[in-house]
């Protein structure tokens, strides 16, 4: 049965179990990115055995003092970095409509640490203000970079299938 997980909640290793675990890397600033993550959640099967890490809060201040004595945001960053680590598929998606440096900071943490993960998939669509950028660091880490996200979508289901 699948699982969301949002900050800053933890699971259990017990819970965790068999269970393939994806992280949701990707284009959020509130306003500016599609909610692409319930996209992927919903087209995942509800028998499937995964826990899915979803950065997206519907309680983030923008107020927030983006600084690591900020109780609030270091935790959401370290939550992010921790569920990067321990996933064994993370998912990025590239709003055309975002600047998104966090995430392409996370795409390069993610290839620079290749024993985070076993699977990276990565939907950058034309129109990303560095499209090029992602395009060369994903191909120089064997990586496929998908242009549509209904096609990211089916590369992950076929990887979560393979994990049953």
């Amino acid at each position: 049965m699948k699982t969301i997980i949002y900050p800053l909640s933890r699971v259990d290793k017990r819970t965790i179990g068999k269970n393939l675990e994806i992280f949701l890397a990707g284009s959020i600033e509130m306003g500016l990115a599609g909610d692409w993550q319930t996209e992927v959640w919903n087209q995942i099967p509800n028998e499937s055995s995964v826990i899915v890490y979803n950065p997206r809060r519907t309680d983030w201040d923008s107020s927030w003092v983006q600084s690591i004595s900020n109780p609030q945001f270091y935790g959401q960053v370290n939550w992010e970095l921790d569920h990067i680590e321990k996933s064994q598929i993370v998912f990025f998606y590239f709003d055309p409509n975002t600047k998104s440096p966090i995430s392409m900071m996370e795409l390069g943490y993610v290839v620079a640490n290749p024993n985070f993960y076993l699977d990276v998939v990565v939907c950058c669509p034309v129109g990303f203000w560095r499209k090029g950028n992602i395009d060369i660091m994903c191909e120089r880490s064997s990586i496929t970079v998908y242009e549509d996200i209904d096609t990211a979508i089916e590369t992950l289901l076929s990887l979560i299938e393979k994990s049953s």
